[in-house]
């Protein structure tokens, strides 16, 4: 069965040295000589051999793919002239190291732990053999040594012993909006469902901070010296203006470089302008709420595309939209209008990126805990605006519960709508649990009869 894996890149100095050296090929192609190392880096690693002088990309990639295939078919090879009678089941046939020239080491794991250990264990392999032919030869072990290590029956019952995998193992989710609000509890929604979370936000030490959230709680792994990006743990944090095409490709070609693709995304990001005194939305402020709520998705959404048909892999988008795209309120036109088209975009991007990624939208009612959409002039315009009885001097928190418990007092619920209860719809629509689900708008907003569909 194939399964999805998490990379690790390096290209440092050393590494770089290995595999362009011209005795690079017959030393990887020997294999490695210590039992600890070879558990992670398998029989021997995928030596690709291509010219990085020529710098034809599409020549690598098809080197890359006729390379997997002659892997596995000698792995196969291995495993049927190596094997005994009580031999476990053949394992995964694919290469956990593939070595590039000019481009260095990538090593595969279930997640980014797993493939951090991987490239560390082949560095030392690297060291190993650098000093073997320092001194002689390098001597890799037997064949057959090393089948019975890897199928060792005691092996196999401790892999048999292993819990299950959660829910969304082996899953690149990229959440923008991360750095606060709704997009953040979706951040630590979803990685306790064993999620790698990429943080976006505009305001890069936001995103920074859920990122760091993350990893302290679910650690950062073990790092391989000189990697950059690629050193990193379950989450990172990574700035991106949805407005700009090229700041969408620069972050998505970073999350490909720190973990080798993703599969999901979840994005948050939005903008509500008020209107001015007169009750007047400038030009300037409508072209900004339509940039956002609108036009940055379906640049997300079209950015994201080249790189799902690349991997040919399976994915999930899943927009913000809002009640209020169905609900007509004075004083904002703007956030309004382009919450509706919002709702359309799903549907739109949908039948685009169908069958390979399905897309749907959360519709929250008004969320004011924890959002950066609600600053104290905001909640006390919207206190004075309904008559709610507030102090100059009370907290912020005070206000917007004030506020929080007046829009819940509308809803069939009677009960202030949360990040969290987002979040969980977004983890829903990301999960297989909906799997044929697409080009629909899930919403949460404690039952809103205004919202009803006519």
């Amino acid at each position: 069965m194939q399964r999805r894996v998490v990379g690790t890149v390096q290209d440092d100095e050393r590494m770089l040295r290995f595999v362009n050296s011209v005795d690079g090929p017959r030393l990887a192609a020997l294999g490695t000589s210590c039992p600890d190392h070879f558990l992670r880096t398998k029989i021997k690693p995928l030596f690709v051999a291509w010219d990085p002088a020529t710098g034809d990309v599409a020549g690598l990639r098809s080197a890359i793919a006729a390379g997997l295939v002659e892997y596995r078919r000698d792995y196969e090879s291995y495993y049927d002239r190596c094997k005994r009678a009580d031999s476990p089941a053949m394992r995964d046939p694919n290469p956990t190291v593939i070595l590039i020239p000019g481009i260095g080491m990538i090593a595969w794991g279930k997640d980014k732990s797993e493939s951090r250990v991987t490239a560390e264990f082949y560095n030392c392999a690297v060291e190993v053999m650098r000093g073997a032919e320092a001194i002689d030869k390098y001597i890799a072990l037997p064949q057959q040594e090393a089948f019975d290590i890897e199928y060792w029956l005691l092996e196999e019952a401790k892999l048999r012993r292993m819990p299950a995998e959660k829910e969304l193992a082996r899953q690149i989710v990229v959440v923008i909006g991360a750095g606060s609000g709704i997009g953040r509890e979706v951040a630590l929604r979803l990685v306790k469902e064993g999620a790698h979370i990429v943080c976006v936000d505009l305001n890069l030490p936001a995103a920074q901070a859920t990122a760091k959230e993350i990893t302290d709680k679910y650690g950062s792994g073990i790092g391989v010296a000189g990697t950059g990006i690629s050193n990193c743990g379950p989450a990172i944090g990574l700035a991106c203006d949805i407005t700009n095409r090229a700041s969408i490709r620069a972050m998505l070609d970073r999350v490909a470089l720190a973990y080798g693709g993703f599969d999901s995304i979840a994005l948050t990001a939005g903008i509500f302008v008020p209107p001015d005194t007169s009750g007047h939305i400038p030009d300037d402020k409508w072209a900004l709420t339509f940039a956002i709520n609108v036009t940055g998705g379906y640049l997300v959404a079209d950015e994201a595309r080249k790189t799902w048909l690349e991997q040919g892999l399976s994915g999930s988008l899943v927009l913000t939209t809002s009640a209020n795209a169905v609900v007509a309120k004075k004083g904002s036109v703007a956030y309004d209008t382009s919450k509706a088209a919002a709702n359309h975009l799903v549907r739109e991007l949908a039948i685009e990126l169908a069958p390979l990624v399905r897309v749907n939208g959360v519709a929250p009612a008004t969320v004011i805990q924890g959002s950066s959409m609600f600053p104290r002039e905001r909640v006390i315009a919207a206190l004075a605006k309904y008559n709610i009885a507030y102090g100059e001097s009370e907290p912020d928190d005070a206000l917007r519960d004030k506020l929080a418990r007046f829009y819940a007092a509308r809803t069939l619920t009677r009960s202030p709508i949360t990040p969290a209860d987002q979040a969980e719809a977004f983890f829903l629509l990301v999960s297989n649990r909906l799997s044929r689900t697409t080009g629909q708008i899930i919403t949460v907003d404690g039952g809103l009869h205004e919202a009803f569909l006519r």
